[in-house]
């Protein structure tokens, strides 16, 4: 398989990206759309059972989007319902771990920038 090798490399670009270089791309995309940072903030919280502090201590101690996902409290058991393309990739059939829970995260505050309400991205 010619494409694994890149798509191995690619993986472990974004294992150690940190999450405070991440973040506040988040809000940005989400505020340019008129959402707000709590409602990022809730989303994260959703997914990652992190909460406000702990997401700062994440941002300062320059945790890595792998440790981020690999140490979150408690991953929501309906992050499985989270469907659909992101970057080109149905997040359903993401077979690496860590990768599906990024792209989760980025379908998620897509959801949110796109206007969609709380009750359906927090598919309740």
């Amino acid at each position: 398989m010619a494409g694994a090798g890149k798509r191995e490399k690619n993986a472990e670009r974004v294992y150690r990206m940190a999450f405070g270089i991440v973040y506040p791309l988040y809000i940005q995309k989400a505020e340019r759309k008129g959402r707000t940072r709590d409602e990022v903030d809730e989303v994260i919280a959703w997914l990652t059972g992190y909460d406000r502090i702990a997401l700062g201590e994440k941002i300062i101690d320059g945790t890595d989007l792998e440790r981020f996902f690999r140490q979150a409290p408690r991953m929501n058991p309906n992050a499985s319902k989270i469907t659909g393309t992101i970057c080109g990739y149905r997040v359903e059939e993401i077979d690496d771990e860590i990768i599906r829970k990024v792209r989760y995260l980025d379908k998620l505050i897509d959801e949110l920038a796109k206007g969609k309400a709380m009750a359906k991205i927090l598919r309740e």
